[in-house]
C-alpha cells in the first residue's frame, strides 16, 4: 500500500469519526426527532411553497449526508419526506437519497476497512466473495427487505466484501422501496403519529421480515423452474417410470464410490464400465506406480545400509520379479474393486460402453454386440481422464509411453529402459523418474518451468530437484521439446531448447530408448453423448457447478473428469457430493468442499501439502505468516538418518489459524493428516502444541513447529512482568 493511499484512508476515517463526534457533541439529533418535525412542519411547508426546488434539493442533500454517515434520524427524515412532499415526491426523493447514501457508506467502509480486515480474514472473505459472485443480489435483497435489521450494519458488512458497487446500488434501491414507502406514507399522516412505533406494528415488521426471506426462497423455487425449462425439448423422451435411481458411468475411484453410496442409500443403481474395474488408479496409476516406487526404495535402502553399520553385498535388480510384483499387487487388490464385490453390495454392474441418449436414458453397448437402454432419474459421469500426448513433430513415428502404457512396456523389457527421457516435471514425471533412475535407467527429465513441481513453492521444488539429482536424474529445466528424430546411427533422440531461445539456436539432443510423456491429463469426454445434451465436451474437464451438476440438470460429474484435482482421494470425496446431490438434489443440495483437500507426491522424501502455499497465497493476495521447522532438529529424523526436509505452515498474521501446510519429509503423507484434520475442524497451532505426541516420532515435527510459532508470538510484555515478579520473589 502506498503512503498516499494510507494517508487518504486515514483522512477519510478521521473525517467520519469527527463528523459522528460533532453530531453527538452538538446534540444535533434533536433536529431529527419527531417532536421537532411536528413543531416546524408549518414553517417548512411555507418555505416549500416559496422555493420548492431549493427545499427539495436541500432535503435530498441532508438525507444523503445522514445516510452516508449512518447517523440516527433517517426514519424521521423519511417521515418528513411524506409530510412535506406527499407520497409521490417524498418516495422519489427518499428512495434515491437513501440508496445513494447507503452506497457512499458502503464505499467508505470498503476504502477505510476492507484491506485491514482482509489481512486478517483473507481466505474467509474470499469464500464469501465467491458466494456473493453467484448469489449476492439475492442475499442483499433479503437483507434490504428486513427493516428491523440496521441498514448501517448492512453497509459496513457488504463494504468488506467484493460485491460490485452497481449491484449494491440497484439492489438497495429495489430492496428498501417497500420499507421506504411504508414510512413515507406514514409521514403523510404525521399529525396522527405519537411515536415511531406507530409507523409499523410488530406484526407488520414481522411480515416484512418474512418478506425478506422471499428472495432466498425464490432462488430455491426458481431452480426447478429453470431446470424444467432446460429439459423441455426432451420432455417427450421422459419415461413415465424409471428403472433406476442412478446410473454411474465409469468404475474408477469416483464411480465405485458413487455406486457404493447410492446402494448404501437403498437406491437402485447401475454401474457401467467399458474397461477394467478399478479404473486408472488400480490398473495404470496409483497401485502400479507405488509398487514400483517401493521396489526402488528397497534397492536404495540396501545401497544406504553401510550408513547404519550393515555390510551388504552389491545390490542387483531382478527385473522380472519387480514387474511380476507389480502385476501381483494389482491382482491382490482387484477383488476390492471387482464386479462380484459390487454386485454383493447391491450394485447392478454392466460391462460395456455407455452413451447418454437423453437426460434420463443411457444406452450400453455390450461386448457381445447387444445394446441395452437404461432409464434413470439421474446420471453420474465418472469417466476419468487420459494422459495428454503433445503434438510434437516426429513423435508419432517412434511413439511414446504414458502413465497408461508404461506398465505393459516395462513388463516386456528384460530390464529397466537403459536411456529414458521423461517429458514433464509434475508429480507423475518426478515419481517415475526417481524410481526408474534408482532401478538402473539413465533418466533425463525435461520441464518447461524453471523448477520441477511448478505448482509448489520454490523451496519445495528445490528439495524435489535435489532428490532427483541424488538418484542420478539429469534435470533440464526451462527447456521446451522441439521434435523427435533419428540420429545418423538410427537411434531416437529428443531435441530440446532453452525456453524463449531463438529458433535453431542452442539445441540439445537427448538420446533415448524410451520417451515417457507426463505433461498432464485430460478428461475422457468423447463418446458419451454429452454434446447432444448441450454439455460442453471440448475442454480438459467437464464443466460443473458447485454441486457437481453439469449443464444438464440430471447429469452430474465426479473425479478426474470434473477436476480440478486429479487424485484418487479427490475423486472419492467428490463422489459423495455428486451422488447425494443427484439422488436428493430436489430436497437438499451440498456444495463440494475442496478447501482441505490434501495431496502427496511420492518422491523420497515425500512432498505433501494441504491448503495454501506461499505461491498461491501471493497470487490470491492473501496475507500470511510462515513458520518453518527443519527436520535436522528432530530427534527421530536424526536417529533414522533422514534429516532432509522441513515442515512449513502458513497462518493468518498474528493468529494461529492455519491457512495451509507443506511437509517435505519421510512419511510426509502421514504427517500431513494432522494438519488436514486441524484445518478441517478449525483447530489452530495452539491446539497442536497442546496435544501430546509420543517420543520419538515423526509426528513431533508438527508439535515442534507449533511451539516455534508460539515462541515467536509470546506476549513479551507479560513475560517481562513475570520476570519482575520472579525477581521480587527471590528477595
Amino acid at each position: 500500500m502506498t503512503t498516499a493511499r494510507r494517508g487518504a484512508r486515514f483522512a477519510v476515517g478521521l473525517g467520519l469519526v469527527a463528523a459522528l463526534l460533532a453530531f453527538a457533541a452538538l446534540d444535533l439529533d434533536r433536529y431529527l426527532s419527531l417532536e421537532y418535525l411536528r413543531s416546524r412542519q408549518a414553517d417548512l411547508a411555507a418555505l416549500l411553497e416559496q422555493s420548492p426546488w431549493t427545499v427539495r434539493a436541500g432535503y435530498f442533500g441532508l438525507y444523503l449526508a445522514v445516510a452516508s454517515l449512518s447517523l440516527p434520524g433517517a426514519a424521521v427524515l423519511t417521515l418528513a419526506g411524506g409530510a412535506l412532499f406527499g407520497m409521490g415526491w417524498g418516495l422519489l426523493l427518499v428512495s434515491f437519497a437513501s440508496s445513494l447514501g447507503a452506497t457512499v457508506s458502503f464505499l467508505a467502509a470498503r476504502f477505510v476497512l476492507r484491506d485491514a480486515v482482509r489481512r486478517r480474514l483473507g481466505p474467509r472473505l474470499s469464500e464469501i466473495d465467491a458466494g456473493l459472485e453467484r448469489e449476492g443480489a439475492f442475499y442483499l435483497l433479503s437483507l434490504r427487505l428486513i427493516p428491523v435489521l440496521p441498514f448501517f450494519l448492512v453497509n459496513l458488512a457488504m463494504g468488506l466484501t467484493g460485491l460490485r458497487t452497481w449491484t449494491y446500488y440497484w439492489v438497495s434501491q429495489l430492496g428498501m422501496l417497500a420499507g421506504t414507502a411504508l414510512y413515507v406514507h406514514a409521514g403523510t399522516r404525521l399529525a396522527e403519529l405519537r411515536s415511531l412505533s406507530d409507523v409499523a406494528s410488530p406484526g407488520l415488521l414481522g411480515a416484512l421480515a418474512l418478506l425478506g426471506l422471499f428472495p432466498l426462497l425464490a432462488r430455491s423455487l426458481l431452480r426447478p423452474v429453470q431446470e424444467a425449462r432446460w429439459l423441455r425439448p426432451w420432455r417427450a423422451l421422459r419415461p413415465r417410470r424409471f428403472d433406476r435411481n442412478l446410473v454411474v458411468i465409469g468404475a474408477g475411484a469416483a464411480g465405485l464410490v458413487s455406486a457404493y453410496i447410492a446402494a448404501a442409500l437403498k437406491a437402485r443403481v447401475t454401474l457401467v464400465e467399458a474397461g477394467a474395474m478399478g479404473g486408472d488408479c488400480l490398473n495404470t496409476g496409483c497401485v502400479p506406480s507405488k509398487t514400483l516406487i517401493r521396489s526402488a526404495r528397497a534397492l536404495q535402502a540396501v545401497r544406504d545400509a553401510g550408513r547404519y553399520g550393515i555390510n551388504a553385498h552389491p545390490a542387483s535388480v531382478d527385473w522380472a520379479v519387480v514387474t511380476g510384483r507389480i502385476a501381483g499387487v494389482i491382482r491382490a487388490i482387484e477383488p476390492h474393486d471387482s464386479v462380484e464385490r459390487y454386485r454383493s453390495l447391491g450394485v447392478d454392474v454392466l460391462q460395456g460402453q455407455a452413451r447418454i441418449t437423453s437426460p434420463w436414458t443411457v444406452e450400453v453397448h455390450r461386448p457381445d454386440g447387444q445394446r441395452q437402454t437404461l432409464s434413470t432419474r439421474a446420471i453420474v459421469v465418472a469417466a476419468g481422464a487420459r494422459p495428454i500426448v503433445p503434438d510434437l513433430p516426429g513423435l508419432p513415428d517412434g511413439g511414446c509411453l504414458t502413465s497408461e502404457t508404461l506398465w505393459q512396456r516395462l513388463a516386456e523389457l528384460p530390464g529397466p529402459p537403459p536411456r529414458l527421457v521423461v517429458l514433464g516435471g509434475g508429480p507423475i514425471g518426478c515419481e517415475l523418474a526417481q524410481a526408474l533412475a534408482r532401478l538402473g535407467s539413465r533418466v533425463s527429465l525435461v520441464e518447461q518451468a524453471p523448477q520441477v513441481l511448478p505448482r509448489e513453492d520454490e523451496d519445495v521444488g528445490q528439495a524435489a530437484a535435489r532428490a532427483l539429482q541424488e538418484a542420478g536424474v539429469q534435470l533440464l529445466l526451462g527447456r521446451q521439446a522441439l521434435r523427435c528424430e533419428r540420429a545418423a546411427d538410427g537411434t531416437r533422440q529428443l531435441i530440446v531448447q532453452a525456453l524463449g531461445a531463438a529458433p535453431g539456436s542452442a539445441e540439445q539432443a537427448l538420446p533415448l530408448d524410451e520417451l515417457l510423456c507426463a505433461v498432464g491429463r485430460s478428461a475422457r469426454l468423447q463418446g458419451y453423448g454429452l454434446e447432444a445434451l448441450g454439455i460442453p465436451a471440448d475442454g480438459r474437464t467437464l464443466p460443473t457447478d458447485a454441486f457437481l451438476q453439469t449443464a444438464c440438470p440430471t447429469v452430474y460429474a465426479a473425479g478426474d473428469v470434473a477436476g480440478p484435482y486429479q487424485f484418487t482421494h479427490a475423486a472419492a470425496h467428490q463422489a459423495w457430493y455428486a451422488t447425494v446431490n443427484a439422488l436428493f438434489g430436489g430436497l437438499r443440495r451440498f456444495r463440494v468442499d475442496h478447501s482441505t483437500l490434501p495431496g502427496v507426491t511420492f518422491l523420497e522424501p515425500e512432498i505433501a501439502r494441504v491448503g495454501l502455499n506461499e505461491r498461491e497465497a501471493r497470487m490470491r493476495g492473501i496475507p500470511f505468516e510462515v513458520t518453518r521447522y527443519e527436520l535436522d532438529e528432530l530427534d527421530r529424523a536424526i536417529a533414522d538418518g533422514r534429516t532432509a526436509g522441513f515442515v512449513k505452515v502458513l497462518t493468518v498474521p498474528g493468529r494461529d489459524r492455519i491457512l495451509g501446510a507443506t511437509v517435505v519429509a519421510e512419511h510426509a503423507g502421514e504427517l500431513l493428516a494432522e494438519w488436514t484434520l486441524a484445518m478441517r475442524e478449525g483447530l489452530g497451532l495452539s491446539r497442536i502444541l497442546g496435544t501430546v505426541h509420543p517420543y520419538p516420532t515423526w509426528g513431533e515435527a508438527n508439535k515442534a513447529l507449533a511451539g516455534r510459532w508460539r515462541q515467536s508470538h509470546a506476549p513479551q510484555g507479560l513475560l517481562r512482568g513475570l520476570q519482575r515478579i520472579q525477581d521480587w520473589r527471590r528477595g
